[in-house]
């Protein structure tokens, strides 16, 4: 009873938090509801018996990534630009329908048959194996560092380019 409050809860908070990241005009704004998506994210994880990912959510997502965000937003000194992706009325409406599309698309993919995909029986089995066997830790550590370094490592990359490409952008030149 209480984990289906915090359940939805938790979802709704984290759904509610996207839409006003993407809906909200100042970024800093914007930025602060994704720190409270992240912890609502992180609530989930908690639910599910993922104590260290949540901790990792809120510590690396919530606090540097979060925090190099906001450096690079006030940094630039993005304004309050136009709305000018959708214009008038027929913008509004394609808008509309792409996203109604996406939503049917979504719901149709998560539930089939009345149950949903994403719970497979023998994944959640294999999960709870792994986790028993390896812990929290070793389950999440040694795929990363094993199977996906690479990816990690560009990941990692990828961030440090788009802060000195940031920083670049925002140097004021001097003639």
């Amino acid at each position: 009873m209480i984990t289906d409050f915090l359940f939805i809860l938790f979802a709704a908070g984290a759904v509610l938090g996207s839409l006003l990241v993407i809906t909200r005009r100042n970024p800093v704004t914007s930025v602060v509801f994704l720190v409270f998506v992240f912890f609502c994210l992180s609530g989930l994880f908690l639910m599910l018996d993922a104590q260290f990912i949540a901790a990792l959510n809120i510590i690396l997502y919530g606090g540097a990534v979060m925090v190099l965000f906001l450096f690079v937003i006030m940094l630039l000194n993005l304004g309050y630009g136009e709305w000018t992706d959708i214009r008038g009325s027929l913008g509004r409406l394609i808008a509309g329908a792409v996203a109604v599309a996406f939503v049917i698309v979504t719901a149709r993919y998560f539930l089939a048959d009345g149950r949903p995909l994403l719970a497979d029986d023998a994944a959640v089995a294999s999960v709870r194996r792994t986790m028993l066997e390896k812990g929290a830790i070793g389950a999440v550590a040694e795929p990363m560092f094993n199977e996906y370094v690479l990816p990690f490592l560009l990941a990692g990359l990828l961030l440090l380019v788009a802060m000195v490409g940031a920083i670049v952008l925002a140097m004021k030149r001097t003639p």
